[in-house]
């Protein structure tokens, strides 16, 4: 029995189990196989039960509980809803001990460090440990997502993952790395020398995952354009080429594309006809031209698969130690060039996206529940936009069960809601974030209100 099936029963329903499935002539190895009970136990509870009918385990004496319910409740409610600082900080077991050894009165009780352990892992509570999350900010993430996902799993031809690593650091250690006599395991020195800054350009070629790469000493708009069309002139000049990257200025601007329409051999719109970037996007992502440029969404870089290449560039070269830019340039390309000889492969792409709105939905209504207050307006702005999108597009791909707790949550923290966009100070940031919140109201309640008919 699995430990998700033994939370299902009680310790005596999990004996009287043994004693069906011996009586069922099952064997003892299936038995222990089913109740991850041990063979001895299985035999002492088929012993007992033979012997007085019955499988309850016996009263124990020993000493009475210290700590009751409504006390454990109250340090959990102490230990995962409180913060050490004003308004910062988390609480560890020792600093919650320390404190509440000094601060009797505000439990009326000193438990121990072992004993909160001992409760919030009864309770499988960790509110001390944390993880970095990269959230879904982009309103129109999800039909970014899914169609670099149909452009991966039906790539073109010709097809290159983009990406930059900027201000890479130098860096000297100021003693040589040594290794353990044992299992001559590396020791690192931790105090270095900076030998100023580099940065990585990097093609992925989808289709043999060779790599076309360069080291530059910064990523500016020229230095960008200068590398792109050396990438470009390496090609095939009769065959059409798509390229993936991320929404870095530079990759959108004027310059880049007349880049674009050069290598293309066709006409750039003047200036005026892609005067803003919404014009720049629409006309680099167009069809009818031999380069088209695929934008990940934004905190979306981990759909680009150069990223995995990057990965692997990072622990094999980029975290050694280096006298100078000459020293890391050399190892670089000494790396570039087994790559591309011995170890390029195609990167496959699985990932479907299935699941990742229901999660977005839920993390939102997470941050209104928990921090509403704390929302930066730009943020809420973008949120908002997200919310009222999935609803409209995708509101049948995510269970009821999670729009109805977002709606809930809504209308909970309506009022907090209007009164941060209230008091933003900026006019147009507070303009946009009050039409999208009434949009979204609006939506809101019209789903709530078909969903209710239905359910009727």
């Amino acid at each position: 029995m699995s430990s998700s099936n033994q939370l299902l029963f009680s310790e005596n329903n999990i004996r009287k189990a043994v004693v069906i499935l011996a009586n069922a002539e099952f064997t003892i190895h299936s038995i222990v196989n089913f109740t991850q009970f041990s063979e001895s136990k299985v035999y002492r509870i088929l012993r007992r039960f033979k012997r007085i009918k019955d499988v309850a385990d016996y009263s124990r004496s020993g000493r009475p509980a210290l700590y009751q319910e409504t006390f454990k409740l109250e340090l959990i409610g102490f230990y995962c809803q409180t913060q050490p600082f004003s308004k910062s900080g988390r609480w560890s077991f020792r600093w919650a001990a320390t404190y509440l050894t000094s601060h009797p009165e505000q439990l009326n009780a000193t438990p121990s460090k072992s004993t909160i352990h001992r409760i919030m892992k009864e309770n499988s509570l960790k509110p001390h440990q944390s993880r970095y999350f990269l959230h879904i900010t982009d309103p129109d993430f999800f039909p970014k997502m899914d169609h670099l996902i149909r452009l991966y799993n039906t790539p073109p031809r010709n097809l290159y993952f983009f990406d930059e690593c900027p201000g890479i650091q130098i860096l000297k250690r100021l003693l040589p790395d040594i290794q353990t006599d044992k299992t001559q395991k590396r020791l690192e020195e931790f105090e270095y020398i900076r030998n100023g800054t580099t940065d990585v350009f990097a093609f992925l070629d989808n289709k043999t995952g060779k790599v076309f790469a360069e080291c530059q000493a910064d990523h500016k708009t020229d230095t960008f354009i200068d590398i792109f069309k050396r990438h470009v002139i390496s090609l095939p000049t009769n065959e059409k080429i798509h390229y993936v990257m991320d929404n870095l200025s530079t990759h959108r601007g004027y310059q880049f594309c007349k880049t674009v329409a050069t290598l293309s051999n066709v006409q750039c719109p003047p200036q005026e006809e892609l005067d803003n970037l919404e014009k720049r996007v629409v006309w680099l992502k167009s069809e009818n031209k031999r380069i088209v440029i695929h934008f990940t969404p934004y905190h979306g870089s981990w759909l680009n698969m150069v990223e995995f290449w990057f990965g692997i560039l990072n622990k094999k070269v980029l975290n050694e130690s280096y006298g100078s830019i000459e020293e890391l340039k050399e190892s670089f390309e000494s790396f570039l060039n087994e790559w591309n000889t011995l170890h390029a492969h195609p990167f496959r792409w699985s990932y479907d996206g299935k699941g990742l709105p229901t999660k977005a939905v839920d993390r939102f209504t997470r941050i209104l529940r928990q921090a509403v207050h704390q929302i930066e307006i730009s943020g809420l702005i973008k949120q908002l936009k997200l919310m009222l999108n999935l609803l409209k597009d995708s509101a049948y791909e995510i269970s009821s069960k999670y729009w109805r707790n977002f709606y809930d949550v809504f209308c909970c923290n309506e009022a907090a809601l209007k009164e941060r966009i209230r008091n933003e100070e900026g006019t147009t940031k507070k303009k946009k974030a009050d039409v999208v919140f009434n949009s979204l109201s609006i939506a809101l309640k019209d789903w709530a209100s078909q969903n209710t008919s239905k359910a009727a």
